[in-house]
């Protein structure tokens, strides 16, 4: 069974718009997530209460709708008087709907519910979830809205962000970058459980809002060679001796690419237990690996014991890790990693993704580029390539290990011009020979936590164009007015969507240097 996009339904198809506008629409800033667990007697109490009817008149940062007591409604449909005014956040909910809300939580000045039916007035957005454990599963939360509209709606928060935390907008707005939509990540943890009483393993991600393993036949996130084979996955377990002993299953997939070293090994799967494995044990999980030509690694405790299980007389067993590879093929690149290290989980939008970074920095023969965090060189690589051999990249990273990962890409992918060094980026560092021989362009990709360290001296690099990718538009839009008040200004700005189907958002931006 192979995922099929939601486009493909009868619910008309979502009108693209390239200018964020939220009309009417309201986009309020969700709840405190530890303010969004409800206590065992709120839970108890909400329970058995009936639905409520709401009308959804916006949305939070989240993609959930958001409703008021009292609009439309009164005592007799439940909204006593006392409540009028007080928001309610409801899961599954698209503006301008009429829907029946199934509170789960109430706090004293916001509640939370799910729509269980739209009564009136669907949202011509509205989608058929691909996937059927979609409303219990916690993996996504967006399925019930077309991609499209998932997609402008994101840019729309970006924009409301930029514009409340920095009072500006960028002088064009970049069109969404969109790439695979379903079956496109190929990162992820998935807990693992068996159930006595069900004589079965759980294998998947947790339910929404619970510590609860939500139970999986499939998933049409993940990748297709790991999100159709959880019910095979699930029946191997529960045939193990140590069943109840398998804690997890960290996964990470590159591209097929035969010639190279376990590049006919494309999955790698991390079996986490709690207890050694018996041979019995090790035999099953080496015949299920090897039909599907799958890298087979154990861990019994912390990241040290992770232990690699040949599964053919070919198996390079001299390192704790095997290979793993995915390709840049705009930039005649390819990169080597392991199944630990941090990789875009999107290919297809990783792609177009470097490419229009590249793009966006406009870059000349010859010219000078810094990369703060660097990674693996996902972004250095295709910049070095971009600047010749009479330009150099400097790419500065955080992990001493990611950082010799790029300088073996550069040297495997042929490319003589980039030098990588391992610096704590919270400190400033501009004391560093490498900080101070001067910079025309600088790309910068932080955590979601942002840059806000280095916007206090990043003006002492000096680049004329900056390009800010972000996986958590507040702190891009925090970091880009300090950016603002150094003297640059933003001249594009826009989303790609890199995790479709959840609330996450992933954003570009580009900054050019005020002359004065």
């Amino acid at each position: 069974m192979q995922p099929t996009d939601s486009k493909n339904t009868t619910v008309p198809d979502a009108i693209p718009s390239t200018t964020p506008k939220s009309g009417n629409t309201q986009i309020s800033i969700p709840p405190n997530k530890k303010k969004s667990k409800p206590s065992s007697k709120t839970r108890r109490r909400l329970k058995d209460a009936e639905p409520l009817p709401f009308t959804i008149d916006g949305l939070s940062h989240d993609g959930r709708g958001v409703a008021v007591y009292g609009n439309g409604f009164g005592t007799e449909d439940g909204h006593i008087e006392d409540k009028h005014g007080k928001k309610v956040f409801v899961s599954f909910a698209l503006p301008g709907e009429s829907v029946e809300v199934k509170l789960t939580n109430s706090r004293a000045s916001f509640e939370e519910g799910d729509a269980t039916q739209v009564t009136a007035n669907p949202n011509p957005e509205r989608a058929v979830p691909p996937c059927p454990h979609f409303g219990i599963c916690g993996g996504c939360s967006l399925q019930h809205w077309q991609p499209d509209g998932q997609i402008n709606f994101k840019q729309s928060v970006l924009a409301e962000m930029l514009i409340h935390q920095a009072n500006v907008e960028p002088d064009t707005w970049l069109e969404p970058v969109i790439g695979d939509r379903l079956g496109y990540r190929t990162k992820a943890r998935l807990g693992v459980r068996y159930v006595a009483k069900k004589e079965t393993a759980l294998v998947g991600f947790r339910e929404r809002s619970s510590n609860f393993l939500a139970e999986l036949n499939e998933c049409h996130i993940l990748d297709p060679r790991i999100g159709f084979e959880i019910e095979n996955l699930k029946a191997l377990i529960s045939t193990l001796e140590s069943r109840d002993q398998i804690a997890q299953l960290e996964l990470a997939m590159g591209e097929y690419l035969p010639k190279l070293p376990d590049g006919d090994q494309p999955i790698a799967l991390i079996v986490r237990h709690l207890s050694p494995l018996s041979d019995s044990d090790v035999d099953k999980l080496k015949g299920f690996f090897a039909t599907r030509n799958w890298q087979l690694y154990l861990q019994s405790k912390g990241a040290d014991s992770i232990k690699r299980i040949a599964l053919s007389p070919s198996d390079d067993l001299s390192e704790q890790f095997g290979r793993l590879y995915y390709q840049l093929p705009e930039y005649d690149l390819t990169y080597e990693f392991i199944p630990t290290d941090f990789t875009q989980v999107n290919l297809s939008v990783n792609r177009q993704m470097t490419k229009l970074a590249c793009d966006l920095l406009d870059l000349k023969t010859g010219e000078r580029v810094l990369d703060l965090f660097s990674g693996l060189g996902n972004f250095s690589l295709p910049l070095a390539r971009l600047v010749g051999e009479s330009g150099a990249v400097v790419g500065v990273e955080g992990s001493e290990e990611m950082t010799r990962r790029a300088a073996d890409n550069a040297r495997r992918n042929g490319i003589t011009n980039t030098e990588f060094f391992s610096q704590d980026l919270t400190q400033d560092c501009t004391d560093k020979p490498w900080a101070n021989e001067g910079f025309d362009a600088l790309l910068i990709d932080p955590p979601r936590s942002g840059a806000w360290e280095i916007m206090q001296y990043l003006p002492k690099f000096d680049a004329q164009r900056i390009v800010y990718v972000s996986c958590n538009p507040a702190t891009l839009a925090r970091d880009t007015k300090a950016l603002l008040e150094q003297g640059y200004r933003l001249t594009h700005a826009g989303v790609m969507d890199m995790f479709c189907h959840t609330g996450h958002v992933e954003s570009i931006a580009r900054f050019e240097k005020i002359t004065i």
